[in-house]
């Protein structure tokens, strides 16, 4: 079990998932939902998104979205979702974040 240190400021450990196999809703179908919690305060953002979404969509959406408005994360908690994985190896984002922790 790997132990997770307590953030000392908002937005500098988050924990990220998917929620997918949801109904298409809206005007773009969404069928999925990226999630990002914050540890310090708990605060959600609940992003629609598309099960088929690319890593680069994924990034783009966490960047324009989430990062955009919390500033920079120190850590990121997340399951092996490949394709999450492949956001932050693809996408030149080990540059963005010093220490990602998949569970």
């Amino acid at each position: 079990m790997i132990k997770i240190q307590e953030p000392n400021r908002p937005w500098e450990i988050v924990h990220m998932d998917w929620v997918t196999g949801l109904p298409p809703a809206g005007e773009r179908s969404y069928n999925a939902c990226l999630v990002t919690v914050d540890r310090f305060s708990k605060t959600p953002i609940f992003l629609p998104c598309h099960k088929d979404d690319t890593s680069m969509d994924t990034a783009l959406l966490i960047w324009n979205r989430v990062i955009s408005w919390t500033g920079i994360f120190t850590n990121i908690i997340s399951d092996r979702d490949p394709k999450f994985t492949s956001v932050l190896w693809t996408t030149s984002s080990p540059a963005i974040w010093d220490k990602i922790i998949l569970l």
